[in-house]
Formats: C-alpha cells, structure tokens, sequence
C-alpha cells in the first residue's frame, strides 16, 4: 500500500513550483489529489503528464478570495469527499521589497495571498477535520518566516511569520482533536518566484538551491506520519544558504 492511499488532498498553487512537486508525489503515493491555482489553463498543460486523473481534480482558484476559496473546498469535497490534508503553497513576492518601496497596496495584496489565504483554506476544511478528529495541515512558510532579512523584502517576511503563528497556535490550540498542524521553512528553492527577485539569479545560483522535489519529500514525510507523531516546523535548506 503507498503512503497516502485513500487520502485526500488538497494542494494550493499547484500549478509550478514546490505545489506542483508535492501534487506529483502525492499521486505518486496513492492520494487523491485536487489542484488548485489561479490560472486553470496552467494548471491544466503543469499537469497534463501526471496521473492517473480519475485521482486528480483541477480547479481555479483565487485564494485571496474567501468565496472562491468556499467554492474550491466544496467542490474538491463533492468530488473526493472529505478533506485530510491540506497544504498551504500558494504564495507570492514582489521586485520592489524594500520599506521605502512599499506601498499600502502592495503590502495588502501580500497579506491577502500568504496569510489570509492559508487562515481562508484552513478554515473552510477545519469544520470536517474537526468532526472527524483527524487531519493534518501543512503551511508552506518560508526561512523568512523565522528570520526577516532584505532577501526576502518586509511585507513578505511580515506574511510568512503571520503564516507561522498561525500554524503555531492552531497546532496548540488543536492538540487533543486530533489535527495536526506543520509549518515548514524552506529556505531558497528554485521556482518562478525567483524571477521576482530585485537581481536576476544566476544559473550557478539555481544549481545550488534547493529543487521543489526536496521540499516536496519533506511534505510527504511529515504526511505520512502515523496519527500519534506531529511535526510542528520543520526548516528545509541548501547547504550554501546561512541560518542563523
């Protein structure tokens, strides 16, 4: 039997990137999967290669928007059935990071994709989770969640760690329902949100930063646990990379 047989999940920004990897291993493990992003032409030619598709749904979705988010959670329930993993991806960053290049427009866009989006999701699937006592929900935070630094920009940083004390106090306050709740920190991966980077990153750079299917592995790890193991955080990084 693989990992997640007759689990069902569902994967925001599915699309490219981290999401895509993880909608992939998932299939890949037995899940049924919905996949969900803003674009649905790209979802649909990111995933044309992946099956089998009677366990993979596609759907557009803004999650920014708590009605679309309402929509997408019903439709993947109605499809599926009942929601057991949840796994936050959808994210976004700017060029123009800096303080004194924010504006309030941009700052609010930030908030709304990376931290009212994952409060959106987790609070159309909590109600099912809840009932049933199980269910596990993984925030795909960033490095920048722990450590504010300029490579990330303010505003960003600012959604990751709202990102993270979300998942944080929701794991606490949900430790005896049987809910499990995981904030991973990836540090740099190479995905498009790199083209939003203020400097262009170089070739050499992408080779030595971390690829989507790693922190994907680290997704289906922390997935597969048996219902008495949680895994609060979990900080995923290239060697290259500093933390401290």
């Amino acid at each position: 039997m693989s990992l997640l047989t007759n689990k069902v999940a569902l994967v925001t920004g599915g699309g490219s990137g981290i999401g895509l990897a993880v909608v992939k291993s998932f299939l890949e493990n037995g899940a049924k999967v919905v996949a969900a992003g803003r674009n649905l032409a790209k979802l649909q030619s990111e995933t044309a290669a992946l099956g089998p598709k009677d366990r993979l749904h596609l759907q557009a979705a803004d999650v920014s928007d708590k009605a679309q988010v309402s929509t997408l959670v019903k439709s993947a329930t109605q499809r599926f059935g009942p929601i057991d993993i949840l796994v936050n991806n959808a994210g976004a960053n700017i060029k123009n990071r800096t303080f004194r290049e924010l504006t309030p427009e941009v700052w609010d866009q930030l908030i709304r994709i990376n931290l009212d989006g994952a409060f959106y999701c987790i609070h159309a699937v909590f109600p099912s989770m809840a009932e049933r006592k199980t269910g596990v929900i993984v925030n795909i935070s960033s490095i920048a969640g722990k450590r504010a630094s300029p490579l990330g920009g303010i505003a960003y940083a600012a959604s990751k760690f709202g990102m993270s004390a979300l998942g944080m106090g929701l794991g606490a306050e949900e430790k005896d329902s049987g809910i499990r709740v995981t904030n991973i920190y990836p540090g740099e991966v190479d995905t498009p949100i790199l083209e939003h980077r203020p400097t262009p990153v170089t070739e050499d750079h992408r080779q030595r930063i971390l690829k989507p299917e790693d922190v994907a592995a680290a997704v289906l790890f922390v997935c597969a646990q048996p219902p008495r193991v949680h895994i609060p955080e979990l900080i995923i990084k290239p060697v290259s990379q500093v933390y401290i």
